[in-house]
């Protein structure tokens, strides 16, 4: 049960006390700190203040909440009073418009999500499966060739995960095989990503002021919306792209959507937002994911033989269908503590739109509540020994012993992530059919993989292994 209540009262207001903020005194340091590392400033005013606490980088009013309770109480049970209409929204918004993930307007956001959300059940993902291990095969073989050129075999693999991901979702989307075009969105994205990692950090100058920078970011949406366009245009123009598959894609369901209550679709303009929403939520979480999952999996052989145990008992050599998911439990368990340890979309925020009380402090109207999962996750009340990788502490005891809200690698409450089940499946299929045949195999010597904080949790120059057949 969570110590909070729903808004404040005049007669509560006088009670509540005021949120811990941090001070020079603190030596946590301000605005410039938290631009360098913003992980170790926010870890800092944990240590100082607890699970919540003010800052204020260049004035914008920031609150990081850090325990369950309080991520229940901003993300589910009172989530009518903090919306989207934060700062980290506003920094995407100009790359994702008014899709999905940025949009504020809650009757927009609505409408939106009831058209997409039969899309993305389980049932409904089970249709993609097939895209999901072919392009794993195929990358496979691209590896193997690769790998033989190399005097090392040694490959960079979050930009293979990153063509992976994004062949399979823009499979999933328009039924195309998307060739050199993914490796110039990977691009664009990525000059993207960085641009707006460090506004994040360091929200100067503003984003409409025409900065060198802030100019490589509009090319770099505008390639984006190319890509983009490319195939949508193709669809309604008639021309498919050569070598579709058969069925409906996600591109065709999204163009049928009929919203129930006004009996209306899904205008161009918002199918183009939403397109591209999809194509940069699924392409930069699952590199992101696959990156740090098969990272983690080489540094620990014990978790990577129970995997290969587990693989060659319900595959038998075959590659997964969707019906071997729910026996691929360990599978499943090293996804789930990769995602503790390095969740990808590890930050988000909400915007108190009224004023509120948190669990006895007084949360002023307009504050920027900060949800930090890398650090949530890490909480030493609800984890043990945190930076261990220990899949186990996924079995179905270990998950009933902690709060919900303790683990929230995709969100929580109205606005969960709409490709959660997507991203679960993709992450199991891909390492259960890479698994069956091959490892990932550390360099002998290979540092330790520093994550870099930008919009995503990002593996900093990228994860280095070496394929190999198992034996």
């Amino acid at each position: 049960m969570s110590e909070t209540s729903h808004g404040t009262t005049a007669g509560t207001r006088s009670r509540l006390r005021e949120i811990p903020t941090v001070t020079a005194r603190d030596g946590i340091g301000g605005t410039l700190a938290f631009k360098r590392d913003p992980l170790s400033f926010l870890a800092g005013g944990i240590a100082r203040h607890g699970d919540i606490f003010r800052f204020r980088p260049l004035g914008i009013p920031m609150v990081l909440v850090n325990h369950p309770d309080h991520v229940q109480h901003v993300l589910a049970d009172n989530s009518a009073n903090y919306d989207k209409d934060a700062f980290i929204f506003k920094a995407v918004r100009p790359m994702l418009r008014d899709g999905l993930i940025p949009v504020t307007d809650m009757d927009r956001w609505r409408r939106q999500r009831h058209m997409m959300a039969p899309h993305f059940t389980p049932r409904a993902v089970a249709s993609f499966v097939h895209n999901m291990t072919d392009e794993t095969e195929q990358a496979l073989g691209r590896w193997e060739e690769r790998a033989r050129a190399d005097a090392d075999g040694i490959l960079e693999f979050t930009e293979e995960f990153g063509q992976l991901a994004l062949r399979i979702v823009n499979r999933s989307l328009f039924s195309a095989a998307v060739g050199d075009a993914a490796l110039a969105f990977e691009r664009a994205f990525g000059a993207a990503n960085g641009i707006l990692g460090d506004f994040l950090r360091f929200p100067f100058p503003p984003l409409s002021v025409p900065t060198p920078s802030h100019r490589r970011l509009r090319r770099a949406i505008d390639d984006m919306d190319a890509f983009v366009s490319l195939f949508v245009d193709k669809r309604l123009s008639g021309n498919e792209e050569d070598g579709a598959d058969g069925g409906a894609d996600l591109l065709s369901l999204l163009l049928h959507s009929v919203d129930e209550e006004s009996g209306t679709g899904m205008g161009l303009e918002q199918l183009h937002h939403e397109v591209l929403n999809l194509c940069v939520g699924a392409f930069e979480t699952t590199t992101c994911g696959l990156s740090w999952t098969f990272d983690l999996l080489a540094r620990h052989p014990e978790a990577e033989e129970k995997l290969h145990a587990e693989v060659d008992a319900v595959l038998g050599g075959r590659l997964p269908v969707f019906e071997d998911l729910e026996r691929l439990v360990h599978t499943r368990r090293i996804i789930d503590e990769a995602l503790r340890i390095r969740s990808p979309a590890f930050q988000t925020m909400r915007r108190a739109r009224e004023e509120d009380e948190l669990a006895g402090f007084r949360v002023p109207a307009g504050s920027n509540m900060v949800i930090n999962s890398y650090l949530l996750h890490r909480h030493p009340d609800f984890w043990d020994d945190p930076e261990r990788f220990d899949p186990d502490r996924f079995t179905p005891e270990e998950v009933a012993r902690r709060p919900r809200h303790a683990y929230v690698p995709f969100g929580s409450g109205p606005r969960v992530c709409i490709g959660k089940h997507f991203a679960l499946t993709e992450l199991a299929l891909v390492l259960a059919s890479v698994a069956r045949g091959h490892r990932l195999v550390l360099p002998e010597g290979a540092p330790a993989v520093e994550p870099e904080a930008r919009i995503t949790l990002r593996p900093k120059g990228g994860v280095r292994l070496r394929l190999e057949r198992r034996r």
